[in-house]
């Protein structure tokens, strides 16, 4: 019998995203190498080969399409025109689209509505002046964010009153773009794959952040299984439309009954790395089934769970949980080499059990 020849993934970025790729890749019996412009890049630990380079280095990106069979990206912000032009080349499955997309919040939003998906109202800003013409139309309180480069809570404030207006000054450097406030009840977001046909959906997961930053991802959300539906039919539908393939996360505000898109990101994300071991499948693992041109498995979930982020002023006290071996307690760490106090160092994964039992069982083991 003739042997199946071993694909090769190539992944642009060795986070700790190209970190989970990479395991499960190797689970489904693929080699990959990775690019980054880190030395010790958490992804480096275990690829095949690695590339140390930086993301708009054209000749080292080259390199690593000549080196893979397909070509992905955990990293939103790979020069476009230098994707584009790969792509012609080389096998980048996901395409170009869907990281063009998100890569402006303005056009981000314009493509939202443009396929179905309400927004929050928004206004693109560029100097002092346009920004009073835009507050003036939408009112306080507004968000100011900058178009592009923004994570994490970062390029962006809140202005609640003239006095803020002011203080924004230092975003208008860039081209930003003015949203409309959603005093929303909650943040909910689905993690999706398509194959062109099959478009599989991940359980929806409440999101509770802090300072800018996620902290809880709980699964299944609370709220009415019909509102979870429509999320979720909204999700396979805008991927369908938009003609995306691979995986695209969504982060909606949901407010009483209505949803509202607040952005995409064309990759795995922090919110759905509760699905290594909470539900049948995960978000990595389909990621990689899509790349090797594998049918798509429909993820079930396996029981309430709940994803604790873990960031360097909580690091001790998650290598100190791992220690205590907690059944269905289970504890990533990324490796990374430099631990900073909001820097994403790993995150736990509470399987069978509610956000309220997490309150009262674990949440005092972290800082507050």
């Amino acid at each position: 019998m003739e042997k199946q020849q071993v694909k090769t993934i190539g992944i642009i970025g060795g986070g700790q995203l190209g970190l989970m790729i990479v395991e499960q890749a190797r689970l489904l019996g693929a080699r990959t190498v990775c690019l980054d412009p880190a030395e010790d890049a958490p992804a480096f630990r275990l690829c095949d080969e690695h590339i140390v380079a930086r993301f708009d280095d054209p000749a080292a990106l080259e390199e690593l399409c000549r080196r893979s069979d397909v070509v992905t990206y955990e990293f939103e912000n790979v020069p476009g025109d230098l994707l584009v032009a790969l792509e012609r080349k080389y096998n980048i499955k996901q395409g170009f689209r869907p990281l063009f997309d998100s890569q402006d919040r303005l056009r981000e939003k314009n493509n939202a509505r443009e396929h179905g998906l309400p927004t929050p109202d928004f206004e693109a800003v560029d100097d002092a002046e346009s920004l009073r013409r835009a507050v003036a139309r939408i009112g306080f309180p507004c968000v100011l964010k900058t178009r592009t480069l923004g994570y994490d809570g970062h390029g962006q404030a809140v202005l609640r009153s003239e006095a803020d207006l002011e203080r924004a000054g230092e975003l208008l450097a860039v081209p930003c773009i003015l949203e409309e406030f959603i005093p929303f009840d909650f943040e909910a977001s689905v993690v999706a794959v398509s194959d062109g046909g099959q478009v599989v959906c991940f359980p929806v997961g409440r999101n509770i952040h802090r300072e800018g930053i996620l902290d809880l991802c709980i699964v299944p959300a609370e709220m009415p299984e019909a509102l979870r539906d429509r999320m979720t039919e909204r999700t396979r539908r805008f991927m369908r439309d938009c003609g995306y393939r691979g995986i695209l996360a969504i982060e909606y505000f949901v407010k009483g009954d209505e949803i509202y898109f607040n952005e995409m990101a064309p990759r795995p994300h922090n919110s759905g790395h509760w699905t290594i071991e909470g539900a049948t499948t995960n978000q990595f693992r389909e990621l990689c089934r899509y790349l090797l041109d594998m049918p798509l498995e429909e993820p079930r979930l396996v029981a309430p769970t709940v994803m604790k982020n873990i960031l360097g002023q909580d690091l001790e006290a998650a290598e100190a949980l791992a220690r205590e071996e907690h059944p269905d307690v289970y504890v990533h760490v990324y490796g990374k080499t430099v631990s900073k106090p909001k820097r994403k160092m790993g995150h736990v994964t509470f399987v069978g059990m509610t956000g309220e039992e997490y309150a009262a069982r674990w949440a005092d083991r972290f800082v507050k």
